[in-house]
């Protein structure tokens, strides 16, 4: 059995504890003295050679050394952010202005619509039901009037008493008469002459892939709602849509929630400009899931003035027949397909044939706007007014000609 250390061992010895603690802490406050000149000011705290025993509390300055270096760091950090989200709070400042300024220019729309019914039993018509469409709908100045722009699937098959129109702020405006077009899906409602806030129309020729827009609309009822995303993509065209009278397809895609409801309300840009009518979405839940479509305002507004002027779309006549097996074919493997519209055929006495225009050419250009292919010639020249001269770009012999090309209306099939 060992012997038990004496008193005075025991105070020799923790006495030459004290003295070894004491070195210990010099020697730390040296080297952290040393570590301080490398760019760490607060390394200079002396640290304890091991922590106290017992209740003993450690000293504020010592304990929270680090944490202070942290918090220090932090604050320059939420500086730092700050600086930088206040660019971000511009671009939300300006979405609120935008919002606010377009907000009386969108309408809600409720049609009422009576469908023949079938009894599934017998097979046999009996009595039409009645189905509710809730949509929206843009104010536009057209030829001195004031007009609301939306879809035809809105409020086709209601009755003019059947539509009502509400604003922003809850009134009600008369519907006075309805013109639609089912190739387009456009549709103008006239309404009484009331003076209103109208919208700004954009050049939907100038909208880039990227750009931010936001919709206004009523998704599933909740009128005058708003979401925000950019433009996915343009010139979307055969889209399988559940009405297959829409032939005229150009549409913009876009992430900005679309849903049921916003049919027919604006897409719209950062300066409050209208540059699409929200049309309809690719959907399995029949939801928003990310892809909307709109028609662009050019054609939309093009559709409405022929309808307020003739009362119905008048297709323009160019009088050429084009190859679709052109863009199909490639040059090379890997290598794109060519672009443009391959002239296979000239009309006699055609407005292409009076231009000059022959077989072999290649449309490149129509009205400043690029020919992908031939369905997208096509869909440019019927979306084209009547009586207007264009300018077309195309290839003969490797070389590159511009002509001007008066357009007439399509002529009827006999």
């Amino acid at each position: 059995m060992r012997d038990q250390p004496s008193r005075r061992n025991r105070v020799s010895l923790r006495a030459w504890l004290k003295a070894w603690v004491a070195k210990s802490v010099r020697d730390a406050a040296v080297v952290g003295c040393v570590a301080g000149f490398s760019g760490n000011v607060l390394a200079q705290q002396p640290v304890p050679a091991f922590p106290p025993r017992g209740t003993d509390q450690i000293p504020v300055s010592v304990r929270t050394g680090t944490d202070f270096l942290s918090n220090r760091s932090r604050d320059e950090q939420y500086a730092q952010i700050a600086q930088e989200v206040e660019l971000l709070e511009r671009h939300q400042s300006l979405l609120r202005r935008v919002v606010r300024l377009v907000a009386p220019t969108v309408v809600h729309i409720e049609a009422i619509k009576e469908e023949p019914a079938t009894d599934r039993a017998s097979g046999k018509g009996r009595e039409t039901k009645r189905i509710e469409e809730a949509g929206s709908g843009v104010i536009v100045p057209l030829n001195n009037i004031n007009v609301i722009l939306t879809n035809r699937h809105v409020i086709h098959g209601a009755p003019l008493q059947n539509i009502r129109l509400e604003t922003s702020e809850g009134g009600l405006l008369t519907p006075i008469r309805v013109l639609e077009d089912p190739s387009t899906d456009v549709a103008v409602i006239e309404i009484d002459r009331t003076p209103l806030p109208t919208a700004k129309m954009a050049d939907s020729r100038n909208l880039e892939i990227g750009d931010f827009v936001f919709a206004v609309g009523s998704p599933f009822g909740l009128n005058h709602s708003v979401s925000y995303g950019i433009v996915s993509a343009k010139g979307r065209r055969n889209l399988e849509l559940g009405s297959k009278a829409i032939v005229f397809q150009d549409f913009i895609q876009t992430d900005a929630a679309i849903n049921p409801g916003n049919s027919g309300g604006p897409l719209m840009n950062m300066r409050g400009e209208v540059v699409g009518i929200n049309t309809a979405i690719a959907s399995n839940s029949g939801g928003n899931e990310g892809i909307g479509f709109a028609i662009p305002i050019n054609i939309a507004m093009s559709v409405a003035r022929q309808l307020i002027e003739r009362g119905e779309l008048q297709r323009a006549y160019l009088g050429v027949s084009v190859e679709r097996a052109f863009n199909s074919s490639t040059s090379a493997p890997g290598t794109p397909p060519p672009r443009g519209a391959f002239v296979k055929v000239i009309k006699p006495n055609s407005p292409a044939e009076q231009a000059g225009l022959r077989y072999g050419d290649v449309i490149l250009e129509f009205d400043g706007t690029p020919v992908d292919n031939d369905e997208h010639l096509v869909q440019l020249v019927g979306l084209t007014g009547v009586n207007r001269e264009v300018d077309i770009v195309y290839i003969r012999d490797n070389q590159q000609y511009k002509i001007n090309v008066a357009l007439v209306p399509l002529p009827l099939m006999n």
